[in-house]
């Protein structure tokens, strides 16, 4: 970008905010901004990375990557809150059409931003604002045997209970429009229930095959068993969410119409 930064650019010429919460991951921040970047080239963009209170060298790697990288901008959380906290965080903060969202740890794929995109935009043409979502499906999921498997029973439970038939709801890189995403009901752990909650306000979810990588830095900040129970738990406030779901359907403004002699009534 040879003109105007992401951060002097008014909002209005922003076509997508890429969102990304990060919890110490130090050295998975500069190379995958620098993906970003290579992704939504000769596009006007942002990129937000909220840290979630990091305790390693998160902070200063985010310093250094913004220095050099103008689209990037820095939110921290005083106080730890958790990966959907982070997400609203920097949705609240965004300013693009459309939003990004992209898990930190480096397995989401950056190239992938395109093709998410490109399917959104057929299923949601000019007209179709607020309407839908592109997430993605990892068709070869690089995790381990037991969070593979830990996946698959919570792909069940949410069939069985939410009727989420789409098949991988827990993968972290998704495309939205930013005013779709502002009207989603907001709580702890959110992020794993964006495709139910997208169907709650009429949206269309749609599935997109993406890539996925193996961890190479760090860990991760998830214990199987934890998230499986808390998984459980949450699902019965989204079952309640879902009982309860605006039913007006779309609302659209109509325009005026024009009487004999020429006046709007």
């Amino acid at each position: 970008m040879t003109a105007k930064s992401a951060k002097t650019r008014p909002a209005s010429e922003i076509e997508i905010s890429v969102l990304v919460p990060v919890m110490n991951e130090s050295g998975n921040i500069a190379p995958l901004v620098d993906e970003i970047c290579a992704a939504l080239a000769g596009r006007s963009f942002e990129i937000i990375y909220v840290d979630d209170a990091s305790n390693d060298d998160s902070p200063a790697e985010l310093a250094q990557t913004a220095a050099r990288v103008p689209q990037l901008r820095i939110l921290r959380h005083e106080a730890r809150a958790g990966q959907s906290a982070a997400i609203r965080s920097a949705l609240l903060a965004s300013r693009g059409r459309l939003i990004g969202v992209l898990d930190g740890d480096g397995q989401n794929v950056p190239a992938d931003f395109p093709a998410l995109e490109a399917a959104l935009v057929a299923q949601c043409p000019s007209g179709g604002e607020a309407v839908g979502m592109a997430a993605g499906i990892r068709a070869k999921r690089q995790d381990n045997q037991a969070r593979l498997l830990a996946s698959r029973a919570a792909r069940w439970i949410r069939r069985t209970l939410l009727a989420d038939t789409h098949p991988d709801s827990g993968c972290g890189i998704k495309v939205l429009h930013r005013s779709l995403f502002l009207q989603l009901p907001f709580f702890n752990h959110m992020h794993r229930f964006m495709p139910s909650l997208v169907r709650r306000h009429g949206g269309l979810v749609i599935g997109v095959d993406v890539a996925h990588r193996p961890r190479v830095r760090g860990t991760s900040k998830y214990r199987i068993l934890d998230r499986l129970l808390v998984g459980i738990s949450d699902i019965f406030g989204v079952i309640w969410l879902l009982r309860r779901a605006p039913r007006q359907g779309r609302v659209t403004e109509l325009a005026p119409t024009a009487n004999t002699d020429g006046t709007s009534s």
